[in-house]
């Protein structure tokens, strides 16, 4: 897709949620219709999802596609990087990223977004995976930042 395109879309999915995210409150209800959205209107979005830390742990939350990793080997793969750099990460060939955990061998290319708690806190990270090579770019970055702020607006 093209940028010009790519951002065009997501201006209106931007659009689309911060009108859906005023109807409730709750953070669940509010991802998983950031996920619903995401998942179905962008080209090339294979596997769309959240995980969380909990205990510790990185679990899956809220998710479209594929059966995915329940819980995340803890230090590796592309969330992980994400949650202890805390930075979004884009990974235009996952097979050249070390410790990528392979939930499905389809899985080509990814980005990795942080989502901080209202506090500013790290506790989770959105997670999208293309069975494309290089899908993401600054562009997806940029407004899968914005987007994923609306959790806690």
């Amino acid at each position: 897709m093209h940028k010009e395109k790519k951002e065009a879309r997501y201006q209106r999915i931007y659009e689309q949620l911060e009108l859906l995210v005023r109807k409730c409150q709750h953070p669940d209800a509010r991802m998983a219709s950031i996920i619903a959205v995401l998942h179905h209107k962008m080209q090339g979005f294979f596997w769309t999802g959240f995980y969380f830390l909990n205990n510790g742990e990185l679990l899956v939350k809220t998710y479209q596609g594929p059966l995915a990793c329940q819980v995340l080997e803890k230090g590796k793969g592309v969330c992980w990087a994400g949650i202890t750099q805390n930075k979004t990460i884009i990974v235009p060939d996952v097979s050249q990223f070390p410790g990528h955990i392979a939930c499905d061998a389809r899985s080509k290319s990814e980005i990795v977004v942080p989502v901080h708690d209202p506090q500013g806190n790290v506790t989770g990270v959105l997670d999208i995976d293309s069975e494309s090579f290089g899908t993401f770019d600054a562009s997806d970055a940029c407004f899968l930042e914005m987007i994923v702020k609306l959790i806690f607006v």
